[in-house]
């Protein structure tokens, strides 16, 4: 009974997606009989190794294309999207210049910046830092991470005249920089600055007296260790420019069109001004995590490529265990072509079969670690405490695509092995 119902579903099947002889026959070399169990067991461990090897591939991509994100994200929730600077001396007239940068297409704002190195001094610690000046009312516009500092570094103006600085202005340090520092929330710290007063003895720096506002972290260590930020009225007092700044930092709406935008800027402003987009700040650290990531493909690639050799052994014994066969379709008039493409079709039917598992058990596997943060990492070694996870499907079809090109290539050899058979042989022998 079970028989003949396979057979009118068979049949059913067939009359209504009408399959092409080759394919028909390499199913039915597939279906091994119990006295072949050993081809099964080939078959059976070809189709588990490329599921294995197409699921870690799936994950490990996935795991470091998260990672690139993640990082990305952190990187630009402390940096802008673009800077806008300019050779050899300040920016004088920024609201004019600001004005004419937010009006290009695919900026959303600008604000300015001014950007200096000091050395910050507390009661019990010394450390080098990264002092940025920012303008409380448009700085969080352009960075998110800036909103909290700038709030943060308002009250450094007194009340009534926003033109006067209190006598203790304010600074807002990194998490990194104040355990270097040993300084808390309300600590009272020195900065030495390079912005040199020129005096009877030279170049002197200036020393300025600071209140520990506030302490960020931004989750990225680099910045963390090194970042510190004031009221920009305050560093231009301090490096004497004026009313002028070093940097004009600019939001985009679209961040993978920076290069044309700061084409654009470059057009519309001209020399002296000149633009430096988030790729180009953080090209290496980018170029290297796509290296690892291309390297990892490869290597893991080598997991599937065992798997496409256990398809060329089981398509090999396939062919000895049916020489028989293959001599009595040769004698009936099959052709060298139509027994290449019965064995083709077998490798890709075991190959597609491993990479339909691999894809799905890679994704419920990147699912749940994407759900459940089973995973802890140091915080002090990695960006990120748990593993990011960013399944994206084009890696997916370029996983899929690799592993069936190879179990292509692997079904080549044993095809056309049993396509130069001799029917005479094969009677005889098989």
């Amino acid at each position: 009974m079970p028989s003949t119902l396979a057979l009118v579903v068979n049949h059913a099947f067939i009359s209504h997606f009408p399959m092409s002889f080759e394919y028909f026959i390499s199913q039915r070399f597939l279906r091994v009989k119990q006295k072949e169990a050993f081809v099964s067991l080939i078959t059976f461990l070809s189709i588990a190794g490329v599921a294995v090897g197409v699921m870690a591939l799936i994950v490990v991509i996935a795991v470091m294309s998260g990672a690139e994100i993640d990082i990305r994200d952190r990187i630009l929730g402390i940096q802008s999207h673009m800077v806008l600077m300019h050779y050899g001396e300040p920016i004088t007239d920024v609201d004019a210049v600001i004005n004419r940068v937010e009006d290009t297409e695919n900026v959303v704002a600008a604000t300015p910046l001014v950007h200096t190195q000091a050395m910050l001094r507390s009661s019990s610690g010394i450390a080098g830092a990264i002092i940025r000046g920012i303008d409380p009312e448009s700085a969080g516009k352009v960075t998110e991470t800036l909103d909290k500092i700038a709030s943060s570094l308002t009250p450094t103006l007194q009340t009534g005249n926003p033109s006067t600085l209190q006598a203790t202005p304010r600074i807002v340090l990194g998490k990194g920089l104040a355990m270097k520092l040993t300084a808390a929330k309300g600590d009272v710290i020195y900065m030495i600055s390079s912005g040199a007063i020129t005096g009877s003895e030279g170049n002197l720096p200036t020393r300025k007296r600071f209140v520990v506002a506030d302490i960020f972290s931004s989750g990225m260590h680099e910045y963390d260790q090194t970042m510190a930020y004031i009221h920009i009225r305050t560093a231009q007092e301090m490096l004497r420019l004026n009313d002028g700044v070093n940097l004009i930092a600019i939001r985009l709406e679209a961040i993978f069109e920076a290069k044309e935008t700061a084409e654009r800027i470059n057009a519309k402003l001209g020399f002296p001004f000149w633009v430096r987009d988030w790729m180009q700040m953080n090209q290496n650290l980018f170029s290297a995590l796509k290296l690892q990531k291309a390297v990892m493909f490869i290597i893991l690639t080598l997991i599937v490529l065992v798997a496409a050799f256990n398809i060329a052994s089981a398509l090999i014994m396939m062919v000895m265990e049916k020489t028989r066969g293959i001599a009595i379709l040769k004698t009936m008039g099959a052709t060298n072509r139509s027994l290449i493409k019965i064995f083709v079709y077998g490798g890709l039917t075991i190959g597609a079969v491993g990479t339909i598992l691999g894809v799905c058990l890679g994704s419920i596997l990147c699912a749940i670690l994407k759900q459940y943060h089973f995973i802890e990492l140091p915080e002090d070694v990695y960006y990120f405490t748990t593993l990011p996870v960013m399944l994206e499907p084009s890696d997916v079809l370029i996983i899929a695509s690799a592993t069936l090109v190879l179990c292509f290539l692997a079904s080549l050899y044993p095809a056309i092995k049993a396509s130069r058979l001799n029917p005479v042989d094969g009677i005889r022998y098989g």
